[in-house]
């Protein structure tokens, strides 16, 4: 796929984050939008805007869990636009906390919008992807699908789904000899709003953490995030890992192997003391 003019792209989470900037670049780039979320004001606000730009926008309020709003919406979507040759499924959430202290109810939410969310809107689209002859399937994985860290147990267990899921898909469609292509993408730091509205365990300061990441660890801009992610899909990239950071942190598991670990607990350890 070598342009995105006139393709109709699915978003999930287009309220805010990458999913807006992805938006925004593709109303730029001429494409006609399907524009999702569960936060029907960032939404609107996204749709808005996009709309200024140029582009045609179908807007649904919804939940990437709900299955069968999922099929529904991907119904609705085919009869409004008639095909559909891009999904990109990057609606999520975090949660920070010590699997021992956190609830089985905490850790399924996060499998189920971060992991469950991308099989649904995988799914429900895929079909009407291969039936567009020149079909593309996104779906964000993060750096914690790369590499594990303490305190992101279910945030790293669902990104980690992602990406396996994701490469087993790209295989399967090259196996099929099915005309779609398959990127799964690994974000860094990114300055959004996800830390500030991540959940946390009781014992930590959902606050606290909101402030590190914001001006510590999100060093890439959305806009920055969404033309990176859009340069994968016209390269056919099977991988992109956006940010330097993510990009550095990549190749120390690379090098590294397993012990990787040891590196990361030593540097939350040093984190921890100096807080």
């Amino acid at each position: 796929m070598t342009r995105l003019h006139d393709k109709v792209v699915v978003v999930t989470g287009a309220g805010s984050g990458i999913g807006r900037a992805l938006s925004y670049e593709l109303a730029r780039r001429g494409a006609r939008l399907a524009i999702s979320d569960v936060d029907e004001l960032g939404l609107a606000e996204t749709a808005s805007h996009a709309r200024v730009i140029g582009a045609k926008v179908h807007e649904h309020r919804l939940d990437v869990t709900d299955r069968a709003a999922m099929l529904e919406y991907a119904d609705a979507v085919v009869a409004q636009y008639g095909a559909v040759h891009i999904v990109i499924n990057n609606a999520g959430v975090a949660f920070t906390g010590p699997i021992e202290e956190m609830t089985f109810e905490q850790i399924e939410h996060v499998m189920d919008v971060d992991f469950w969310g991308v099989v649904n809107g995988t799914k429900a689209f895929l079909p009407h992807v291969i039936a567009s002859g020149d079909g593309h399937v996104v779906n964000v994985s993060s750096l914690f699908g790369l590499l594990a860290v303490p305190g992101q147990g279910a945030y790293n267990a669902a990104k980690f789904a992602v990406r396996g899921f994701t490469e087993a898909l790209r295989q399967e469609m090259l196996l099929a000899g099915h005309p779609v292509r398959v990127t799964c993408v690994h974000p860094g730091g990114i300055k959004t709003a996800i830390a500030r509205n991540a959940g946390a365990v009781e014992s930590l300061d959902p606050a606290e953490l909101a402030r590190v990441f914001d001006t510590k660890l999100a060093k890439t801009s959305a806009d920055a995030a969404a033309r990176s992610i859009l340069r994968a899909v016209r390269a056919d990239r099977a991988r992109a890992v956006v940010g330097l950071d993510a990009k550095l942190l990549d190749a120390v598991v690379r090098l590294l192997g397993p012990r990787y670990q040891r590196l990361v607990t030593f540097g939350a350890k040093k984190a921890a003391s100096a807080a």
